[in-house]
């Protein structure tokens, strides 16, 4: 709902951006007509109900400079006024509406460079209202020749084929475990197939890249795999596969495009280095690995490779999990450890030589040599038979040409946007990771993605709220966390007003299995002077994410540790321990597991 001071002002930008927008009343016969011939006419629209806002007479006053009429329903095209039902009826009757509808200035209402989860939410939400969009999805192969479909980093790269082989993992403690419960399994007969797994997670992924394709064109929403440019605030350059070179223009343009993987500046890194970009489709399994960096996406696929058999190093050169709970990125750290990963911390890698190139006859990995050195100096060199890079994500933008048609860039080469998602030049907008300073995260990208459709063309007004977004780690113990972290919440409000509850607790599953005691650990990050408000949330434990996601509700709302008290768990599950924290760090008691 607009703000009644600025209603004037919201009805220019709405009836300007929006494809096709109805003026109407839900309780009014004529507007019911008007509707009724835009779906006999499958016109999809964007519709303002006046008589469901609390201000809606305030914009049917404004309404009136832009049309000259006092009634609804009145429609508008592209910020044309076409006119009301008897009007609408009348260009319905003589075949003319359509040609109405399809008049457009520019060749699209909307162009999206960008095929990911936040380009396709936003194309597909504003299709809903009857804008034309284009959707330009293009991949440049990594430096192996590594390419995919349409989706983005999640869907091909990222978060699905992640969590997939994060479930493979788990498998392989769950088969440990069975023996305890009573299941006979010979060792000797239990072994993982690589290439079985790849080949399944590749065809879900290769489903899902056909599903987009087919949601695009049930849309109507066209898709154009090529590489876009921007050339004006309105115009973009298309360049094909087959190098054809041609320009398409909008009324808005949204850029949503992905960010890749960073290389480290040493000799060898590109030519016999990998990234989770090339990780997920290896026809090999990758043998003994060096995964460079302590980023998450470092730690779940040193995860799951130690977890499938692996022989893994991760090499750190300063802390674990830059920008979470570092207690909690210590924990993650120690338990991987503790189940066979190891850890060259604080060093870095210098060089890196091929000793055996990749059988590629067979499926089989190479032979490396790393050197590097740690902080004090000391050398590192060892042997490996795969190297991956994990050292952070960059943009693409400077293939965009951004800065030129005037969106200013960050110092980090990310898109400096309002809170509206706009940019410095004002019909172009931004989403998704390139978004300077946004959570990089599929789901805010999806949420971005959507609002901001609503907000172009169907005259909404909410913005994305970017606080409080629920993440989790999916390291072979998941960690779970949304709020503030303990070190940002004490910088932000000072120590003094800071109570953290926490406490140790272990599944009931593991009991049986002999699993370790005081491993998973859970804490509520509260302020004092705001009625011990929960500031943060943190779990580290089995399906850690599944738990974050509910509690993740109560956080959005203001939960405080009160609420949690109030509220009955469910027995016996992990989560059930949030409702009964009671140990404190400043009280110095024990935080160990002390029953069920």
């Amino acid at each position: 709902m607009p703000p009644i001071d600025g209603t004037s002002q919201w009805l220019q930008r709405t009836i300007e951006s929006a494809a096709v927008i109805v003026f109407s009343k839900t309780t009014c016969p004529f507007c019911k007509k008007l509707k009724d011939v835009l779906a006999e006419a499958k016109i999809k629209h964007a519709t303002i109900e006046l008589d469901q806002l609390s201000n809606g007479s305030v914009i049917q006053k404004a309404l009136s400079n832009f049309s000259k009429i006092e009634t609804v329903p009145q429609m508008f095209v592209r910020g044309k006024f076409i006119g009301d039902s008897k009007a609408v009826l009348n260009y319905h009757n003589n075949n003319q509406l359509q040609a109405i509808v399809n008049e457009n200035k520019y060749d699209y209402d909307l162009i999206i460079i960008g095929g990911g989860s936040g380009g396709l939410a936003a194309g597909k939400e504003a299709a809903k209202y009857g804008a034309k969009i284009a959707v330009l999805d293009y991949v440049e192969p990594t430096p192996m020749g590594t390419t995919w479909g349409l989706g983005g980093t999640c869907v091909n790269v990222g978060c699905i084929p992640k969590k997939l082989m994060h479930q493979a993992g788990l498998l392989s403690h769950s088969l440990e475990d069975a023996q305890h419960f009573g299941w006979s399994l010979d060792k000797s007969e239990i072994s993982h197939d690589w290439s079985t797994m790849v080949e399944g997670v590749q065809s879900h992924i290769g489903s899902l890249n056909w599903g987009y394709k087919v949601s695009l064109r049930d849309n109507a929403v066209t898709y154009l795999n090529a590489r876009g440019m921007l050339l004006s605030p309105h115009e973009v350059q298309i360049t094909e596969k087959n190098k054809k070179v041609s320009t398409i223009t909008g009324n808005k343009i949204i850029l949503a495009t992905v960010e890749r993987p960073k290389y480290p500046e040493i000799p060898g890194a590109i030519e016999y280095g990998i990234t989770s970009d090339d990780l997920f489709s290896l026809p090999y399994f990758p043998g003994k690995t060096l995964v460079v960096g302590a980023s998450y996406v470092a730690l779940k696929c040193a995860g799951f490779l130690a977890s499938l058999g692996g022989d893994v190093t991760v090499m750190v050169r300063s802390i674990l999990l830059r920008g979470f709970d570092q207690q909690m990125a210590e924990k993650v750290g120690d338990y991987m450890e503790n189940h066979g990963v190891k850890f060259a911390k604080l060093c870095v890698p210098d060089e890196i030589t091929q000793l055996k190139p990749v059988d590629t006859e067979n499926n089989k990995p190479g032979l490396l040599l790393v050197k590097g050195h740690y902080t004090d100096g000391k050398k590192f060199e060892e042997e490996f038979e795969t190297v991956i890079f994990a050292v952070g994500r960059e943009p693409q933008l400077s293939k965009l040409n951004c800065e030129a048609v005037g969106v200013k860039l960050d110092k980090n080469g990310r898109v400096v946007c309002s809170d509206d998602e706009q940019t410095t030049v004002s019909n172009i907008y931004a989403i998704g990771d390139i978004n300077a300073g946004k959570p990089q995260l599929t789901p805010v990208a999806i949420h971005a993605g959507r609002y901001l459709a609503r907000r172009l063309f169907a005259g909404a007004t909410e913005l994305t709220d970017y606080s409080n977004v629920a993440t989790t780690v999916f390291t072979p113990l998941e960690y779970g966390a949304c709020g503030l972290s303990e070190e940002d919440a004490i910088e932000k409000y000072g120590d003094n007003d800071i109570e953290v509850y926490h406490s140790h607790f272990k599944p009931l599953e593991w009991t049986v299995a002999h699993r370790e005691d005081n491993v998973c650990y859970m804490k509520l990050v509260c302020r004092i002077s705001d009625n011990m408000r929960v500031l943060g949330l943190h779990v580290l434990g089995p399906n850690a994410g599944e738990i974050t996601q509910g509690y993740a509700v109560a956080i959005k709302m203001g939960a405080t540790k009160e609420d949690f008290d109030r509220t009955i768990g469910i027995h016996p599950t992990c989560s059930e321990t949030f409702t009964t924290l009671h140990v404190t760090k400043r009280s110095g008691g024990s935080a160990a597991v002390t029953g069920c």
